[in-house]
C-alpha cells in the first residue's frame, strides 16, 4: 500500500474542496445510483473507476465533477499520482472510508479510484466529411454490444458512430466499462429518428449499407469508396423499416454453419475492418 503521509499531503494541498463522505452523501449516493442506472440522468453524467480509466479519461481531458478516493485501498504509485491528478482537475473531493468505497465498486480489491464525470459532448462539426467511416447504431438494446461496437470503431479508425431510436442509455456503466475508454475520444452523435440521421447521410454524400442477411452481396463485394455509412441494426427487429430504399445498399456477413446470424457487435466489426482496409488499400 502507498504510504498514507504522501495521501494526506494531497489532503493538505486540496483542503478547501475536500469532504469526508460516508454511505449517506448526496455524492456516494448520486454515485450509486448511476452505477445502478435506475434515475434520470439528463446531464449524462458516468462513473469511471480503476487506474485504467482515470489514464483514459485524464488523456481525453473529460471534464471531472466528483473524486472520490479511499486512501486505504490506493495500494500503488500509480494509483497514487492519479489521485493527485483528479484532486487536482475535480471540482470536489470526497475522502471515503475502505468500507464505502467497496458498496460502491463490484472489484474484489479496488484502487480506492472513482469519479463521476460528464460524458463528453460532440457536434456534427466535429465529424469528417470527406471519405469517412461511420457506423450506424439503430434501436440498439444491450448496453454491452454499443459499448463492444463504440470499442470496435475506434480500433478500426471510424470516424464517427451515430445513434438514432435509441434504446439504452449511453452513460449506462456497462456501456461505458464494454468501451474501454474508447467512447471518451470516440465522437458519438445521437440523432431523434432514423429518419433524421438518414437525411443528415443523405444530405452528406454517404453510401449507406445496411447489414441484412438476406442481402445478395456480401460485405467483401464492396469497395467502399467515398463516405460510408453502415447500418445495423436492434438485436431482436434488425433494421427499421425507413432506412430501405434504392438509394442504400444492401450486405451479409456469410454464415457457413448453423448459426443464421453472428452477434450484433461481431457482425459490426467484421464490416468496420473490411470498410477501413478497403479505404486505406490493405485488402
Amino acid at each position: 500500500m502507498s504510504d498514507l503521509t504522501d495521501f494526506n499531503q494531497i489532503i493538505d494541498k486540496y483542503e478547501r474542496k475536500i469532504r469526508l463522505a460516508g454511505k449517506q452523501n448526496p455524492v456516494v449516493r448520486h454515485a450509486k445510483s448511476l452505477l445502478s442506472n435506475t434515475k434520470p440522468n439528463p446531464r449524462r453524467f458516468i462513473v469511471i473507476e480503476g487506474i485504467w480509466a482515470f489514464n483514459m479519461a485524464e488523456r481525453a481531458g473529460i471534464r471531472v465533477i466528483n473524486f472520490i478516493a479511499a486512501p486505504e485501498c490506493i495500494y500503488s504509485p500509480d494509483a497514487l499520482a492519479l489521485a493527485e491528478k483528479f484532486a487536482m482537475l475535480a471540482e470536489d473531493i470526497n475522502i471515503v472510508s475502505k468500507k464505502v468505497f467497496c458498496s460502491l465498486s463490484e472489484r474484489d480489491e479496488p484502487d480506492g479510484l472513482m469519479a463521476v464525470c460528464l460524458f463528453p459532448d460532440w457536434s456534427l462539426d466535429s465529424i469528417k466529411t470527406e471519405n469517412a467511416v461511420v457506423m450506424v447504431l439503430d434501436g440498439l438494446e444491450i448496453p454491452g454490444n454499443i459499448g463492444t461496437i463504440i470499442r470496435s470503431a475506434d480500433a478500426a479508425a471510424a470516424d464517427a458512430i451515430f445513434v438514432c431510436n435509441r434504446k439504452a442509455r449511453l452513460t449506462n456503466p456497462k456501456l461505458v466499462k464494454g468501451s474501454m475508454g474508447a467512447i471518451f475520444f470516440k465522437p458519438i452523435i445521437e440523432f431523434e429518428t432514423p429518419d433524421e440521421c438518414k437525411n443528415y447521410l443523405m444530405n452528406n454524400n454517404y453510401n449507406i449499407y445496411l447489414t441484412d442477411t438476406r442481402a445478395e452481396k456480401n460485405y467483401k463485394e464492396y469497395d467502399y469508396s467515398g463516405n460510408t455509412a453502415i447500418i445495423i441494426g436492434s438485436e431482436r427487429y434488425g433494421i427499421s423499416r425507413g432506412w430501405y430504399d434504392d438509394k442504400v445498399k444492401l450486405l451479409s456477413v456469410p454464415m457457413l454453419g448453423v448459426c443464421d446470424s453472428l452477434n450484433v457487435a461481431i457482425a459490426a466489426t467484421v464490416v468496420l475492418y473490411e470498410a477501413r482496409m478497403k479505404k486505406s488499400g490493405k485488402f
